[in-house]
């Protein structure tokens, strides 16, 4: 829920810079970008330290090296903030941010139908976590 809660309070206030004068973020889309960079930048910390071997726990049995899966994709969700951020380049990180985030729902699940722990907390269930992913992609999506 950290990320939500991120991206949900970074974008207002984004916004609310905008309102006070900074140009930069004066309309949505460019306070969206930042809210998604910045949640983004949240998430792929978890890639690393403490919550590593949580994220490593998550991933499916099937795929090999799921220790090399977690720092690979918590370099793309970088690559994906830094992206998004330009407008040469915001489409393209969009896209693959997209395909990021459906690429790694299986994990998500995996972690609800456990019942396991990002540390130390519970991950949200199924539903609650799927609409959170609705909500990660329609975001992430409209910020490209």
């Amino acid at each position: 829920m950290v990320p939500f809660y991120v991206l949900v309070t970074t974008f207002l206030l984004f916004k609310a810079i905008g309102l006070i004068g900074v140009h930069y973020f004066e309309g949505w889309h460019t306070s969206l970008q930042g809210a998604v960079a910045l949640m983004l930048l949240l998430t792929a910390s978890a890639h690393w330290g403490k919550r590593r071997y949580d994220l490593i726990s998550m991933v499916p049995p099937a795929f090999p090296r799921p220790d090399w899966i977690v720092t690979a994709t918590g370099l793309l969700e970088i690559a994906g903030a830094i992206g998004i951020m330009f407008q040469a380049t915001s489409k393209v990180a969009s896209l693959g941010l997209a395909v990021l985030l459906l690429v790694m729902f299986p994990a998500n699940i995996r972690a609800a139908r456990e019942k396991l722990t990002i540390g130390g907390r519970p991950v949200p269930k199924l539903i609650p976590r799927t609409l959170l992913q609705i909500v990660f992609l329609t975001a992430v999506l409209l910020a490209g």
